[in-house]
């Protein structure tokens, strides 16, 4: 699958996939789509003295596993994340991003070790964040129940990977959380929001980020 590295409205990067015509962020911004989804009205909205864990359906770049550390270091409570990814992104691509340089320079080593520590195992970074990938698919992988307190859902949208906005996997996101957990994601789709619904979540429609009108939070009841 070819993957090639573009600029976003915001001056960060992102990865657009010719051949499914997808971005893997935002063309209006790809750093500021992922700081006002999944940090802003994502981890900021829960206890901000508790620690928690992260789950994210689609690690991809790495861009909300690394500002998902910088809110560790900043807020200094612990995160402990966890990402899984089907398809890993070539390691000359994630150089050509450099997401630490827009973010902070002191995480230039993180970022590099996010990419390059081995899969499935559990890392220590600094003293408040651990972080461990999956590199599996979703339907294949089978988390604990009642582990997570927020789940990252930025998958590629369901207009190319359908497979993944099943109401199977939203299911499995919902029995992840514990209760009064968190989902968010970009996406807005009436389809997803009904299913979120019937499974028992309490949902909510946001403004989204510069470019789109909505995105989705939804709370675990």
């Amino acid at each position: 699958m070819k993957r090639e590295v573009i600029l976003t409205a915001d001056g960060s990067k992102t990865i657009y996939i010719p051949e499914m015509d997808e971005n893997y962020h935002s063309t209006n911004g790809a750093l500021q789509e992922a700081l006002h989804v999944f940090i802003q009205n994502g981890i900021r909205t829960l206890n901000p003295t508790a620690e928690i864990t992260v789950f994210e359906m689609g690690f991809g770049t790495g861009l909300n596993a690394l500002l998902t550390l910088v809110e560790a270091v900043n807020s200094d409570r612990t995160i402990n994340y966890i990402g899984i990814e089907a398809y890993p992104v070539e390691l000359e691509l994630i150089k050509d991003i450099s997401y630490e340089h827009l973010v902070d320079k002191q995480f230039t080593e993180s970022f590099s070790l996010m990419h390059s520590l081995s899969w499935g195992e559990k890392h220590s970074f600094l003293t408040n964040f651990t972080f461990q990938k999956i590199h599996a698919k979703i339907q294949d992988y089978h988390p604990a129940k009642s582990s997570a307190d927020i789940v990252f859902f930025d998958a590629f949208g369901p207009k190319v990977q359908q497979e993944v906005w099943t109401i199977d996997v939203l299911k499995k996101m919902y029995d992840m959380l514990k209760p009064n957990g968190i989902l968010v994601t970009y996406c807005a789709m009436g389809q997803m929001k009904r299913d979120l619904k019937s499974l028992g979540f309490k949902v909510e429609g946001l403004p989204g980020p510069p470019g789109k009108r909505e995105m989705t939070r939804a709370v675990k009841l």
